[in-house]
């Protein structure tokens, strides 16, 4: 069924707004812009065996905070799916904090059904020595040492510098609260040529100041972190990037089924000083 890996990635989009740990000075993070952006969403594509006959809804996704203060992220993916012999309705609700300078991320999930409670997800996650450690209250009170990992502003970050430096493609392994919590996760990240947005550019309109600014398109793939060989992704995020961590124009491919987000409202907050 289409639930199985999907919200994962969903918290997997929200948590990339996102160099090891600590890595990341105050003035390369001061780059990233807090703001809230709506995306309108819409089935592209969908196989027989995902069990989805249409699908819409909408992405809010709101990013505050400093370098110094720590980034909070407020996530919020609504959809309505038809399956054929039933609508449902699905709501991912996500918060996130993370905190550079120390190397903490703290994160909460709960995933919603028709209004009802499917499943929550709380912990918080420190750098430590030997890799992360994770320590999870709910489902289940339990502790998890994982590989050393980057939290998601992190991975934002490593991806803008890496773009700025023509970099084109990379690995990284990330944590970033999905799932279960309790695992992490390899990323390859392609990222193109800078270009300039065009006339019949989609959703480049609803940019606001950003709307002629030059944009990196990037795809990011997901992959369990015991991958071998030619393993296939979980799953697959396409968007345009600005050097300030505003994106737009996104395709999710969860494999069974595909959905774009065109950016339908963006408020540019103003930025915090870091002292």
């Amino acid at each position: 069924m289409f639930r199985s890996g999907f919200a994962s990635a969903i918290l997997a989009w929200a948590c990339f707004s996102g160099v090891t740990v600590g890595g990341a000075s105050a003035a390369s993070a001061n780059i990233l812009v807090p703001h809230r952006a709506v995306y309108d969403l819409e089935l592209k594509d969908a196989s027989e065996r995902s069990g989805i006959s249409g699908m819409y809804g909408r992405m809010v996704y709101e990013f505050n905070g400093s370098a110094c203060e720590g980034y909070t992220v407020s996530f919020r993916f609504v959809t309505k799916v038809d399956t054929g012999e039933e609508v449902r309705l699905t709501d991912q609700q996500t918060t996130t904090y993370e905190d550079l300078k120390n190397g903490n991320f703290r994160f909460l999930t709960r995933s919603f059904t028709d209004e009802k409670l499917d499943k929550e997800v709380r912990g918080s996650a420190h750098e430590a020595e030997q890799g992360v450690k994770v320590d999870l209250t709910s489902p289940d009170k339990r502790q998890v040492d994982l590989a050393q990992s980057l939290f998601p502003t992190e991975h934002m970050l490593e991806v803008i510098d890496r773009a700025k430096k023509g970099d084109t493609l990379f690995e990284s392994r990330i944590f970033d609260g999905s799932d279960s919590g309790d695992k992490t996760l390899i990323t390859t990240t392609m990222v193109g040529k800078q270009r300039n947005p065009v006339a019949d550019d989609g959703d480049a309109g609803k940019a606001g100041a950003m709307a002629s600014k030059p944009y990196w398109p990037v795809t990011i793939s997901y992959f369990n972190d015991d991958m071998t060989g030619d393993a296939l992704p979980i799953y697959r995020m396409e968007f345009k990037l600005y050097e300030n961590g505003i994106t737009r124009d996104l395709t999710m491919d969860y494999g069974d089924f595909v959905l774009t987000g065109k950016l339908a409202d963006l408020e540019v907050f103003k930025q915090g000083d870091c002292k």
